[in-house]
């Protein structure tokens, strides 16, 4: 796979999330306005618990990452993906960071 396939794909995929996310979960929380809820909600049985902490965990992940890659490899425009993070979601930030850092191949050590 060439860069550019590898670019357009994570893009893709990354909008694909955000669009998803945006018609899922937006309307009813715009309508509740229950933040707390929306995220307990995602606790609800022990299915939705193991992807919620799977997400969780990966996110913290992605944010150790970012944050080691600043100090150690001097990536620029990490702290776009850490807020991303929260919204919209992992996905988003996790796709954003995979192409920064494609980008970025004078990162180095």
């Amino acid at each position: 796979m060439n860069k550019r396939t590898f670019e357009s794909l994570v893009i893709l995929l990354g909008a694909a999330f955000t669009i998803a996310f945006s018609i899922i979960v937006m309307p009813p929380l715009i309508e509740s306005g229950d933040i707390i809820g929306a995220f307990a909600a995602g606790f609800v049985n022990p299915y939705a618990s193991g992807y919620s902490l799977d997400t969780i965990i990966t996110g913290l992940i992605l944010i150790t990452w970012i944050i080691y890659e600043r100090s150690t490899h001097h990536v620029r425009g990490g702290w776009v993906a850490i807020i991303l993070c929260f919204v919209p979601g992992i996905a988003v930030a996790f796709a954003y960071y995979l192409i920064l850092r494609a980008r970025q191949p004078e990162a180095t050590v």
